[in-house]
């Protein structure tokens, strides 16, 4: 027997179909709930609900598996019935993490959970701690990043279904990496997604890029928030996730007494008090508003950190220099604002921005920096460009390693995108199956129109709906141990072992990076405990001064001078200084 529920509060009659029978449901309830309980059903039984008498049986907004796609059938799913294996597990504290982000489908050829086991190993070696897996909820087409997930409870059965995600999960607990997901609650995916049939779950009040807003504060928003918490719940719960990572929280519009965020964590945090790990959440915004993470006994939202973005295009755009960059970038571009990133976290704390005509932000420098994911790639800005070209592509050899010791020596938590660790050759693409023609249509040329504003020709820019794009995108793990490429790795293995080895750049002090630098020359030196770290992006050598004699513990290039209270950065190289005794 199984108990079929569904809200549907607008309907006069609901019914569930399964094969060519149809079972009347009781309701709706008091909330708009409708239920059934059927004799015959169980784990592996098909499914539909008929709304109001009509003649087609749509997926269960809540349904945890949908083998035939997002527009089929739903099946019925036991969650107890996996075999786990990582009993006791307790992940590594996100403070201490170093972050690897990977999308399942291009991770490996297979682009499936179990190839992405085969490569876990590796990341071990690699010193990462906490996989970040983009989203898998399941969505429509044979490819896409998964940002438009259509089954917000189904995981998708191109990368193995629901058995499969529990699969990469437990054998990355064996190995000692925790994971993270990205969830997506801003919105739905413009198809398959079936919600709007039964209820309120959006709202044309409020408007986000993607159309209309996630209804978080109308008539049934308690119903809608209760959607969105379940499945936060679920993926930590029934597939031992460790974390989620919020799409986007800034297109959230809520003006509730307590914010969905809020109401979230609190859920969250029960969750984890009753299973007794530590579970975390990871919001994405660019509000650069630090109540986003501060304690929610200070009026903040509480989550435990954000990704920082300024910290990126500060970053990118000083390794980009002279490269006319434009949009958000033009509120960068010079080492005194990387320099701010590193030492205040956010660079627009209230002050002008030209790109939005107005002041942004808000101060976030009495928040340690741990609180914040520090990077120079991630599957945005790589893919976003036009070609989804990388860092390395972009900036050259040794700027990429400069680029990679300022983001694992800073003082927020790393995170790394799949392949820059051994400068991938391939791209990160923009890709994406929508089965409607004119939707398809609309997406190529719109995204051929957005970058011709910036020089492209058109007939440069991948097409998203091939699947050759989707292919383009896949890592060669056969380069790897392959001259500039095993170069890379070597680096990025270097960098982490010291990471993860020293209490200075472990600390999560606010204020603790002290931080100089020379606008003309290019130049910037960070100060962090013990370790000293020194970066030259500039056209010609520069000396520095040693004022406390640390001897040189590792160099991006073998001709950085270092001896008494001078060392010699020819250009575009950093060195590492330490007075650690464990170093």
């Amino acid at each position: 027997m199984h108990e079929f529920t569904v809200w549907a509060p607008n309907a006069r009659a609901v019914a569930v179909k399964i094969g060519e029978g149809m079972y009347p449901m009781r309701g709706p309830s008091e909330h708009g709930w409708w239920c059934v309980s059927v004799e015959d059903a169980g784990p592996g039984t098909d499914y539909g609900f008929v709304l109001d008498d009509g003649a087609t049986a749509y997926p269960d907004p809540r349904s945890q598996w949908q083998p035939y796609g997002v527009h089929g059938a739903s099946r019925v799913y036991d969650q107890s019935e996996f075999a786990w294996s990582d009993g006791g597990w307790q992940p590594p504290a996100l403070e201490t993490a170093v972050i690897y982000e990977l999308h399942v489908g291009t991770f490996t050829q297979q682009g499936t959970f179990d190839g992405a086991i085969e490569r876990l190993q590796y990341l071990v070696e690699l010193g990462i701690t906490h996989v970040e897996l983009m989203p898998v909820a399941a969505f429509p087409g044979g490819q896409g990043w998964g940002y438009d997930g259509a089954s917000l409870f189904a995981v998708t059965a191109q990368y193995g279904g629901p058995d499969g995600l529990k699969r990469l999960v437990d054998a990355c607990h064996a190995r000692g990496l925790a994971v993270l997901l990205d969830v997506v609650y801003n919105h739905f995916g413009p198809v398959g997604n079936y919600s709007g049939m039964y209820g309120p779950y959006v709202t044309d009040k409020h408007g986000t890029p993607w159309g209309v807003a996630v209804n978080f504060e109308d008539w049934g928003s308690d119903e809608v928030r209760r959607f969105f918490c379940d499945n936060a719940l679920m993926w930590m719960r029934d597939y031992h996730i460790d974390g989620l990572r919020l799409d986007a929280v800034h297109e959230f519009v809520d003006r509730s007494a307590v914010h969905f965020m809020e109401q979230l964590v609190d859920e969250v945090s029960q969750l984890s008090a009753k299973l007794g790990r530590r579970l975390v959440l990871i919001a994405e915004s660019d509000l650069n508003d630090p109540r986003v993470v501060a304690p929610r006994a200070v009026g903040g939202y509480g989550m435990d950190a954000q990704w920082s973005d300024d910290f990126h295009h500060a970053l990118f755009s000083v390794l980009h220099s002279g490269g006319g960059e434009k949009g958000y970038y033009i509120d960068f571009g010079s080492v005194a604002k990387l320099a701010k990133a590193l030492a205040n976290t956010f660079v627009q704390d209230g002050t002008y921005s030209k790109y939005r005509g107005r002041k942004h932000g808000r101060p976030a420098d009495d928040l340690s920096p741990q609180r914040f994911l520090g990077y120079v790639q991630n599957h945005d800005q790589v893919g976003n460009r036009a070609i989804g070209d990388r860092v390395e592509q972009i900036v050259g050899m040794d700027r990429a390693k400069v680029a990679a010791g300022i983001v694992l020596m800073a003082p927020f938590i790393p995170m790394i995108f799949q392949g820059e660790e051994f400068a991938a050759s391939t791209p990160f693409q923009y890709f994406a199956d929508h089965e409607d023609p004119e939707m398809a249509k609309a997406v190529k040329t719109g995204r051929r129109g957005e970058f011709a504003a910036f020089g492209w020709k058109p007939e440069d820019i991948p097409d998203p709906e091939k699947v050759e794009t989707f292919q383009r995108s896949k890592l060669n793990w056969g380069e790897v141990h392959e001259g500039r490429h095993e170069e890379m790795l070597a680096w990025y293995r270097r960098l982490i072992e010291l990471r993860r080895g020293s209490a200075s750049l472990t600390d999560g002090a606010p204020g603790q990076a002290k931080v100089s630098f020379d606008e003309a020359k290019r130049w910037l030196v960070m100060e962090r405990g013990a370790i000293t770290v020194m970066c030259n992006l500039g056209l010609g050598p520069v000396e520095l001064e040693n004022s406390r004699r640390l001897p040189l513990l590792l160099a991006s290039r073998g001709d950085v001078e270092a001896g008494g209270e001078r060392v010699v950065l020819p250009s575009n190289t950093m060195a590492v200084l330490s007075g650690e005794k464990s170093q």
